[in-house]
């Protein structure tokens, strides 16, 4: 053989005492996965070495894995140049990648409809009927996109990687610090905030079931405001010891199909109820020009809160098997255009038909669930407005397991780099229980968090809509001056004018009209 060194690995010459190292061997699904197995972490001596020139006196034994590719495919770059890490089949994100399109659409429904939906006739009162319209179905489109996009940007062909976490992109575009800047807090705030505010609708809801079914026939004496709150997370705490994000596919579905049948049972309710005496369609207008331009950037900010659930895009993604013949971003588009479609069935009837029955008088805080009960609970059949109640306490208890899901992958990652061996079951159940009831203490403490429907949505809005099109122009590189580079380059920027201009507006808002900052008090 000479001193030419032949085969697809590096091979490492036979001596008389040790036996030769096989190489490694991975199936193809695997392939673009930072994980193989749940066995211990493999050792250095397990990657892939360099190359070492072969003694003359030694024949190399060539053994080429079944699932390389000719040479120079991105497969091959890839092996060469990534690491094979097992800590994600140790945590709950990326623990099973045994999902499909159904899976995901389930996540998503579940992720991308919920009780800020609700709010989106308030946001028509500023409006008005066409700019609210128009308004909605543009926002609609737009995160449509960036949806595509995260999808696209979850493998990277070029290094072999799958980024199953947002922030995880993030920092691999961006830059560590870049992302912590910018990135960390939104997505902080779409996973832990969104959870109290489940906290709080929950428990107010229950509050709402408990008094429509007891009526005046119930001796019992209820629970107080604090005692709902901790009855709701409990139930939640409880549901969330399933390890998984796939493992949690059925309660979502459940959510999925609650959260679709409260959104089209109130606005059927409100539709069939009639609109009420004396309604006005007019904008409302504020004192001065001012507070008129702040306003209608306010509405904005509670249109682009309605669209939640891009956070979670590359964690639901990578629950799914991929390779280079079948990638995940086909199943899990297919799922989300399945999800979307039945989200705008659900998000356009309830933005119209909300307006349409209330115009001006559709109440700021809950929106249309407070509308509900507050102008048709007397005239409505119990059934129903139980049934609506009881339809958003399962919801909530659903969605709260999904959004807390990157949380609870956070903190089992410290102890799995630490300890390099899986959480065992008890810190799992300790991790899970510490964060739901840390939510609980804060929904208690700022129960208030609802009524910041537009700063919030000004705050998460980048996340939505702008820093996917600049991942995507720095990770795909599209051809300078291109219509891509333009429209991707032009959507991210005006995004963060606009993201600056909502935060601004709602704070000077909440300054000028004044909130009840009711700590300790909930509601």
């Amino acid at each position: 053989m000479g001193d030419k060194e032949i085969g697809s690995f590096p091979a490492t010459p036979r001596t008389g005492s040790a036996a030769p190292t096989p190489p490694i061997s991975a199936p193809p699904s695997q392939l673009h996965s930072p994980s193989l197995t749940r066995s211990p972490l493999l050792s250095t001596d397990d990657h892939i070495q360099p190359a070492s020139k072969t003694p003359k006196s030694s024949t190399p034994r060539i053994r080429t894995p079944r699932f390389i590719t000719p040479l120079g495919s991105p497969i091959r770059r890839a092996l060469k140049l990534t690491r094979l890490d097992p800590h994600d089949a140790w945590l709950p994100i990326t623990e099973s990648r045994n999902g499909n399109a159904y899976y995901a659409a389930f996540h998503t429904l579940c992720s991308g409809i919920g009780i800020q939906a609700l709010v989106l006739p308030v946001a028509f009162t500023f409006l008005g009927w066409s700019w609210g319209i128009i308004t909605l179905t543009v926002a609609f489109i737009w995160q449509l996109y960036t949806l595509y996009l995260l999808v696209h940007l979850h493998e990277s062909p070029e290094t072999g990687m799958r980024y199953s976490r947002y922030l995880q992109l993030c920092n691999a575009t961006f830059g560590e610090k870049l992302a912590k800047w910018f990135a960390l807090f939104p997505i902080l705030y779409l996973s832990a905030g969104t959870c109290i505010t489940l906290i709080i609708i929950g428990a107010q809801s229950c509050r709402l079931f408990f008094n429509t079914v007891c009526g005046g026939t119930c001796s019992a004496q209820p629970p107080t405001n604090a005692e709902w709150y901790l009855i709701f997370t409990s139930a939640a705490v409880l549901l969330s010891q399933l390890p998984n994000l796939n493992s949690i596919a059925g309660v979502s579905l459940v959510g999925a199909i609650t959260a679709i049948a409260y959104c089209t049972l109130i606005w059927v309710i409100s539709v069939v109820e009639g609109r009420m005496p004396g309604v006005s369609y007019n904008p409302v207008k504020g004192r001065t020009e001012v507070i008129r331009i702040f306003d209608i950037l306010n509405a904005l900010g509670i249109i682009a809160f309605a669209f939640r659930g891009h956070n979670l895009i590359l964690e639901i993604q990578a629950t799914m098997p991929s390779d280079e013949k079948h990638p995940s971003r086909v199943p899990m588009w297919k799922g989300v255009k399945i999800a979307y479609t039945l989200v705008a069935m659900c998000l356009f009837p309830l933005a119209i038909a909300g307006y349409w029955a209330y115009g001006q008088m559709i109440p700021v805080d809950g929106g249309m669930l407070t509308a509900l009960f507050a102008f048709h609970g007397q005239d409505t059949s119990q059934f129903l407005l139980g049934l609506t109640s009881l339809c958003v306490i399962i919801s909530s208890l659903s969605s709260f397991q999904i959004y807390g899901m990157p949380a609870f992958d956070d903190m089992e990652s410290l102890y799995v780099k630490k300890k390099k061996e899986p959480s065992p079951w008890w810190l799992r159940l300790i991790f899970r229980a510490l964060f739901g009831y840390l939510c609980f203490f804060a929904a208690v403490a700022i129960p208030f968090l609802a009524s910041f429907a537009g700063l919030i949505g000004g705050i998460t809005l980048p996340v939505t809509l702008a820093y996917p099109c600049f991942m995507w122009v720095k990770v795909k590189k599209p051809k300078v001056y291109g219509p891509n580079w333009w429209l991707n380059w032009s959507l991210g920027l005006f995004g963060m004018a606009l993201s600056g201009l909502l935060i601004a507006a709602s704070t000077f808002l909440i300054i000028d009209n004044g909130v009840e900052f009711s700590f300790f008090n909930p509601a």
